[in-house]
């Protein structure tokens, strides 16, 4: 006969649950937004005022219809001087963007992260019900990394 111990099995500790650190609890609320009709310069004026690199543009009703970027702005600049065309008669909805990419604002940040680098933007949506609701940008990302430092990175 051996020697039976009756400790039991030990548990492991037990970490504390961890709440997932979603898109929608670091996202922009309060957005600078464009209308399809606005004009290249208005843009490139509130993009200097508000520190900003793009924004999306959106209908009455904030349905997400494109993004436009200083990038574009930038070409609009370009093809200007190129093509010896005004750029008082240039439109955001000649120059945005419209095959939009969103996020859900369910979504870890650390798998916004990963699409971030997948598909190299700076921004992205967040749309709820057909409407414009937030914006994440790779600084908001940033944020809440730096939030997590103290934290397990794993999930």
């Amino acid at each position: 006969m051996g020697i039976k111990s009756f400790m039991g099995k030990r548990a492991e500790p037990e970490k504390p649950a961890e709440a997932p650190i979603l898109v929608k609890d670091y996202m922009t609320e309060n957005l600078v937004t464009f209308r399809e009709n606005e004009n290249i310069m208005d843009v490139m004026e509130k993009l200097i005022k508000h520190g900003i690199s793009g924004g999306c543009v959106v209908n009455e009703k904030m349905e997400l219809l494109g993004i436009i970027s200083e990038g574009d702005c930038m070409k609009q600049i370009s093809d200007s001087r190129y093509y010896n065309m005004p750029m008082s008669d240039l439109t955001v909805g000649k120059r945005m963007h419209t095959n939009v990419e969103t996020i859900d604002g369910n979504m870890n940040v650390l798998d916004a992260a990963k699409k971030f680098i997948e598909m190299k933007f700076r921004r992205f949506p967040i749309i709820e019900e057909g409407k414009l609701v937030g914006q994440i940008s790779q600084r908001d990302v940033l944020r809440a990394a730096l939030k997590l430092k103290s934290h397990n990175w794993y999930y």
